[in-house]
């Protein structure tokens, strides 16, 4: 596993990130295609032993119990200080009023329910889950500074939002005094490459560092274009976020792949690694091959012809991925 500086943190990440959309219980929330407590543990153990120490998770990712599965692995099998753990507020956690959003009572209590949930005292990294059109940004970025003062964050982080929404809150930040956001996690790769217009180029510019979500397109990378699976067969969410038009990506990762002998998967991640804005995508994984394609992403080199082929057939796309 090679390592790098997250953005201007300081903290050193490995190159992976473990991604925990796909653990906890599939009897809460909408995932329910997700593994329990007892199939995640050996694939969080897994990643911890091939040298991964950066963890994403959110409080929404089945209502809670992701969080609560992550806290009770790391507690067995990490030493808590090498381990970078990042996690997620915005989405609904309850029905009724406060139950969901970015105003300070809302900040404030998800980030106390999400360390009781993953039994720490503080997170690493507390991001934001996509914009809030509902609460002033200076609410919310007093709030998390709060939070970073308070020493239950160390560091603050945003997702998926246009890039002026981003750089309104790095400005409103500096205006105030505040935190500034250190981290960017955005949709980004080889079928969905909006964000090379204006927040790679941004975040690139001002240190943020980089982290995007599903780096695979939701699998469509990683196997053939017609070829379903339990989740996308139920993840509606993915369905809106790529086209037909796509199909000739995905045989070019697959052309590649075969010619160097390895998997497709790790094609598509060596393709997102070979840009040096991106810090570590983040590879949600239900199967211990999925950790192992990560992990040997990192040392596969692609060749500029190799990257072009990749490149050239895109097609540009509808922002997707902001709500």
């Amino acid at each position: 596993m090679k390592y790098v500086k997250l953005g201007s943190t300081g903290l050193d990440v490995s190159t992976i990130c473990l991604g925990a959309m796909s653990f906890g219980d599939p009897e809460r929330g909408n995932h329910h295609w997700s593994l329990d407590e007892e199939a995640a543990r050996p694939l969080i153990r897994h990643a911890l032993e091939a040298g991964i120490n950066f963890v994403d998770t959110a409080n929404v990712y089945s209502a809670g119990s992701s969080e609560e599965i992550i806290g009770r692995a790391l507690a067995e099998f990490a030493n808590r200080d090498e381990i970078v753990l990042a996690t997620k507020l915005n989405g609904r956690m309850r029905p009724g009023p406060n139950g969901a959003g970015l105003s300070r009572k809302a900040v404030l209590a998800e980030i106390d329910n999400s360390l009781r949930r993953l039994g720490t005292d503080h997170v690493d990294l507390y991001q934001i889950h996509r914009w809030d059109p509902t609460t002033p940004i200076e609410v919310t970025m007093e709030a998390l500074h709060d939070v970073v003062k308070a020493g239950k964050a160390l560091h603050i982080g945003a997702s998926s939002m246009w890039a002026w929404q981003f750089a309104k809150a790095q400005h409103t930040a500096d205006l105030g005094g505040w935190t500034r956001f250190a981290t960017m996690q955005n949709h980004y790769n080889l079928l969905y490459r909006e964000e090379e217009r204006e927040m790679l180029p941004l975040c690139a510019d001002e240190g943020v560092g980089v982290i995007p979500w599903s780096p695979l397109a939701r699998g469509r990378l990683a196997r053939d274009w017609d070829e379903t699976t339990a989740r996308t067969e139920t993840d509606e969410f993915g369905k809106t976020l790529y086209h037909e038009s796509d199909r000739v990506v995905v045989e070019r990762v697959a052309e590649i792949a075969a010619k160097r002998g390895v998997s497709r998967a790790q094609v598509a991640l060596a393709w997102l690694l070979s840009n040096p804005t991106v810090t570590a995508p983040i590879v949600g994984a239900t199967k211990v091959g999925h950790l192992d394609d990560a992990v040997a992403a990192v040392d596969l080199e692609l060749d500029d012809d190799e990257i072009a082929l990749l490149a050239e057939p895109y097609e540009p796309h509808a922002v997707a991925g902001f709500a």
